[in-house]
């Protein structure tokens, strides 16, 4: 799981491993084989028409975005500190509202970044609008966000519990 909070994104150690991995694999073989992908495609001759070149330069591109991107995410990355189990929503607590205040239309969810978003529950991001609305509020309390069609929706924060591996 991860949390971004002022540049530090804190990762949990599977979280961590899982990345680095990812980021190995990119910048080590797969640089190799997109590389050979390149010079294949360079091969069949001119450049200008040659989709398999452009398709592989493209996938190029795209990598190496990603290799930055985890770069930059594992360098400010903080291992292993879970939040507190104080009741307060923040990034990387499971968080259970209740919409309008109707307990019976509730949505439990998990506080974090889309980079590791577990398939067991759903992943709201600390900077998505629900997100930002529940952020720093304490179990009880009424939070207010902001819908796409620009109204205003509100929910009451039923549980805030640290997410556990």
């Amino acid at each position: 799981m991860t949390q971004t909070s002022e540049n530090v994104t804190w990762l949990t150690p599977a979280a961590y491993t899982q990345l680095k991995a990812e980021l190995d694999h990119l910048s080590g073989p797969a640089r190799v084989e997109i590389a050979q992908k390149i010079e294949a495609a360079r091969e069949e001759g001119d450049l200008k028409e040659n989709g398999g070149y452009h398709a592989a330069k493209e996938e190029q591109g795209k990598q190496e975005l990603r290799v930055r991107q985890l770069t930059q995410l594992l360098q400010n990355a903080k291992v292993g500190e879970a939040p507190a189990d104080n009741g307060i929503v923040e990034p990387g607590m499971v968080v259970t509202i209740a919409f309008d205040g109707d307990e019976d239309d509730t949505l439990t969810f998990l506080m974090a970044s889309r980079e590791y978003a577990s398939s067991d529950i759903e992943t709201y991001s600390p900077q998505s609008p629900l997100g930002t609305g529940v952020n720093g509020k304490k179990v009880g309390e009424d939070a207010e966000y902001e819908l796409p069609n620009g109204k205003k929706a509100s929910v009451k924060i039923l549980a805030a519990k640290p997410y556990q591996d």
